[in-house]
């Protein structure tokens, strides 16, 4: 029967053409102007052989999977179509469609298949990482201890030979279901002939060789699992153990040899009518799959290994042990006993005057809100953290807090504002850890705006373009003049005069540029000139992650001051989750409360079992210069970038020690190191297995709720060093329990960089933990009716951070107390308590509680700075008295003299009012 012809309809074939033409143009013009400014950005930044390498491989992945995609899957369609060409599609048989059903495969099956392999193409643009690194891997100079591999094996080689695996299998996959379509529509599938002669001849024969190939692939999988069982985390640790090498590795061998014997039942069976040879093939490959590989090495578990288990498993412990040390790069913590039986007295105080006049007094928290109470100056700035460094201070090393001024918002939301006006933010304000004024303030070593410096150290350059709150693009250079900062009245303007952004010169790079950015105002406004820039990927994260992709960044940047200039330092790191045996960190139950703040999602993005702190990314804050410093060299996986982009890294040798002098160990890493050192400090595998001396961090308190301490920059003495040093230390607690089991520390100056020590305190005695000492402090009568007072009438009192000291063979332990008015946002620091042994006093400076622990004697005066701290005896002396009179108006109240009552507390809020002055 001859289909009729539908009622002739008008012609529209002739505008396919241009249509085509005219989507392909919208699509791929944004790309190609995408393509030519991010050009223009990596040119201006000094980078443009990052761009063309990661321009060129993300190319050749994107390129080559779409093409063998659509190569594939035609040449599928053409051989099933050419097989079934005296075929109709039977759907459409005796339908007013049929006539269609020889012409619609023409245009549909190949705008079907040039999306498939778009798809495709677009989930394989991502492999350009694993194939460099393929291409390119490092020697890791140690081997596993099942397969005695090279562990770059596992880092390099390994993931791209299962990504080839994963793409090919969706490939003859994709193939499969493009031919079985075609099959199925054109009736070659016939389930009237019964199953076995459901398909036949020619159409047989083509999924048989597809269905080989994948049983190729399978088996290829399977012999790549074998690797993949020094991941497992089946048995007691990560890695391979008992049960993995003596029966899961069998099974995945036998596995991989029946994947192989079904490729051939395949393709042998496909020059035969029946499908009895391949579906007996498969029901044995399912059979011997779930004997093998699945009951197995669940009887082997069970039966073998959990009857006695530490005797099977001691070996594979051990060997995740060392592993995981390695992963995490603890294997070389240098351990010592430290006996804390000394006694403290004021002579050992003065020898280590150094320490001493570094404890920081100033928590952070409350700090940022007081810097942005005293420091902001206009509603459009913002201090968004508070960070912490040392610097040599009138010839004395001293550690300072400080946060940069950044611009958080323009005070008009108008394209104008934003974008030409209010373009930076301006400064810094910097203060010493340990000193307060007489109203319980900070004593601000440089401050205002224009910075004003009280120390011999100046911010000669103090606007900010490049920044963590900087996320909007802007203009610089035009015929209006920026906002520079507020004076008086008036403002005082400014031109920028650096080398950062793109420049705007001609009209095409604004054509192109209004193009990208969705914006015809950068085309028509009249405030362009010649020496116009544009100056975006500004946000200082966005803008190393964007030259950098492969690195994941810290949360927490940190502001340097160096020759007067402002310089954001970033810490970056390698990581991987391909390392033999380690623990992953993604297995640590509290990982991301471990990290300091909430927004760190990056470093733990996806999860890792190998990390390394490789590199540290310097910004100029006001042209947005970046330098890679790879600090590090000894790391397999930078040396393979350092291959991949020969032109991106700067060593360590060339930077300056001004520079250098301001590295510090990064604090998120140390997180992670500490965290697996609580179980990883063990070595003996019995005591690892039975979790006989499991460690946790120490607690504390922060405004009234328990927290874990975080570790905190400090200058000290170690134990056997000559002089003070900039150290990152954090005390240990046996699990379950409170007193202090150990310290670690990492050091972070000269050529002791990145040294770990640890020091563990005798198991038999009783070391104060932090929370023993915040409970001493509430069990202290005279402390904690203070501090109930203070929080009764209008006024918050915050308990800052309670450090841990070590000086000499003993521990100090100190706590900041703030106050803070209700219906305020300033926090004042009002006293310090100071614990040593079985004494605990509070007092209203750290000098005045030191001596009356130590007695009277003053410590090396601090280096001069504008407004002297002072101290005001006369507090002491108001304190005890209103303690005396709250204690009376308790009696009063309790013998139902409410009158009596009254008067106290009136007397009371007088005498807290003189306490707020002081």
């Amino acid at each position: 029967m001859v289909a009729k012809r539908p009622n002739a309809t008008p012609n529209w074939r002739w505008l396919i053409p241009p249509l085509v033409a005219l989507i392909l143009i919208l699509v791929f013009s944004g790309t190609l102007v995408h393509l030519t400014t991010e050009s223009w950005w990596f040119s201006a930044i000094g980078f443009q052989d990052v761009f063309w390498t990661l321009l060129t491989w993300r190319g050749i992945t994107w390129v080559g999977s779409f093409v063998i995609f659509a190569l594939f899957l035609g040449l599928n369609y053409w051989f099933a179509m050419r097989v079934t060409r005296y075929s109709t599609i039977r759907l459409l048989e005796g339908s007013d469609l049929s006539f269609y059903a020889d012409r619609a495969p023409k245009y549909i099956a190949p705008v079907i298949i040039f999306f498939m392999s778009l798809s495709a193409a677009g989930a394989s643009i991502t492999a350009w990482d694993t194939l460099l690194k393929f291409l390119n891997a490092s020697e890791f100079n140690r081997t596993d201890p099942i397969y005695e591999r090279d562990l770059g094996f596992y880092l390099f080689q390994l993931p791209f030979y299962e990504g080839l695996q994963d793409w090919l299998f969706a490939l003859f996959l994709t193939g499969l279901l493009v031919a079985g379509t075609v099959y199925i529509l054109k009736g070659t599938v016939n389930l009237n002939r019964g199953w076995q002669y459901l398909i036949y001849g020619e159409a047989k024969a083509h999924i048989c060789l597809l269905l080989a190939g994948l049983a190729f692939l399978m088996a290829f999988q399977f012999w790549l699992q074998r690797y993949d069982l020094l991941y497992s985390g089946e048995g007691v640790v990560s890695g391979a153990g008992f049960t993995d090498t003596h029966a899961r590795l069998t099974a995945l061998t036998g596995m991989g040899f029946m994947g192989l014997a079904l490729a051939v039942v395949f393709i042998a069976s496909a020059g035969q009518n029946s499908l009895n040879l391949p579906l007996t093939g498969i029901g044995l490959y399912l059979l011997i799959y779930i004997l093998l590989y699945q009951a197995y090495p669940g009887f082997q578990q069970q039966f073998i290994v959990e009857p006695n288990e530490l005797a099977k498993e001691r070996p594979y412990i051990e060997n995740n042990i060392s592993l995981t040390r390695d992963a995490y790069n603890l294997s070389q913590v240098e351990r010592d006993n430290y006996p804390a039986q000394g006694t403290l007295d004021r002579a050992v105080i003065e020898q280590n005057a150094g320490t001493v006049r570094n404890i920081r007094l100033w928590d952070y928290r409350p700090l940022l809100t007081t810097y942005g109470q005293l420091q902001e100056i206009r509603p459009y700035y913002d201090f968004l953290d508070v960070d912490i460094d040392r610097y040599t201070i009138n010839d004395t090393y001293r550690q300072v807090m400080l946060s940069p001024r950044e611009l958080s918002r323009a005070p008009q939301d108008r394209w104008v504002s934003q974008r030409l006006k209010y373009t930076h933010g301006y400064g810094l304000v910097m203060s010493p850890v340990n000193q307060v004024t007489s109203q319980g303030l900070p004593e601000l070593l440089i401050k205002d705006i224009p910075p004003a410096s009280s120390i011999d150290l100046e911010v000669e350059q103090p606007r900010i373009y490049y920044g963590e709150e900087t996320n909007n693009y802007i203009f610089t250079g035009m015929v209006e003049d920026e906002f520079d900062y507020p004076l008086g009245e008036d403002n005082a303007s400014n031109r920028y005069d650096g080398g950062g952004g793109v420049d705007l010169g001609s009209f095409w790079q604004r054509l192109f540029y209004a193009y990208d950015l969705g914006s015809f105002k950068v085309l028509i406004s009249t405030q362009f000139q010649p020496e116009s820039r544009i100056h975006y990927y500004r946000n200082i994260r966005q803008r190393i992650n964007h030259v950098a992709p492969f690195l994941r960044l810290d949360a927490d940047p940190y502001m340097t001051l160096i020759e007067g200039r402002m310089k954001w330092i970033v810490e970056g790191y390698t990581v991987s989750d391909y390392y033999p045996y380690s623990e992953p960190v993604s297995a640590i139950n509290n990982a991301g409360a471990i990290l300091r703040r909430g927004q760190n999602t990056q470093l733990l993005a996806g999860g890792f079992n190998y990390v390394r702190n490789s590199v540290k990314v310097i910004v100029d804050a006001y042209d947005g210069t970046l330098q890679f410093v790879v600090t590090d060299e000894s790391d397999p996986l930078i040396q393979t970038y350092q291959k991949i982009f020969p032109s991106l890294f700067t060593s360590l040798s060339e930077v300056s020690p001004e520079v250098k002098s301001h590295f510090r160990y990064p604090l998120d890493l140390f997180k992670i190191q500490t965290q697996m050192y609580l179980a990883y400090h063990m070595s003996n595998p019995e005591v690892f297995y039975n979790q006989e001396d499991l460690w946790r961090f120490a607690t504390e308190t922060y405004e009234g709720n328990q927290q874990l301490v975080e570790p905190y920059y400090t200058i000290m003495r170690l134990p056997q060093a000559e002089s003070a040093e900039f150290v990152l230390i954090l005390p240990f607690t046996p699990i379950n329990k409170d007193n202090m089991i150990a310290w670690m520390a990492a050091r972070s100056d000269a050529e002791n960089y990145g040294k770990l020590l640890l020091y563990e305190f005798p198991k038999q005695e009783l070391i104060y933990g932090p929370s023993q000492i915040e409970a001493r402090i509430d069990q202290t009568p005279e402390i904690s009716q203070q501090l109930s007072l203070w929080d009764q009438q209008g006024s918050r009192v915050i308990r800052g951070n309670l450090l841990v000291i070590p000086i000499e063979e003993s521990i100090l332990y100190v706590e900041p107390i703030y106050l803070r008015a209700e219906q305020g946002e300033l926090p004042q620091l009002k006293r310090v308590v100071v614990a040593h042994g079985d004494n605990l006093v509070m007092r209203p400076t750290l000098e005045s509680a030191i001596s009356a622990v130590f007695g009277e004697k003053t410590i090396p005066p601090q280096p001069s700075v504008d407004e002297p701290t002072v101290e005001t005896p006369l507090a002491d002396d108001l304190t005890q008295r209103a303690i005396d009179i709250y204690r009376e108006a308790q009696q009063a109240a309790q013998a139902g003299n409410w009158g009596e009552y009254g008067d106290k507390l009136e007397e009371l809020e007088g005498i807290l009012e003189q306490l707020n002055q002081e």
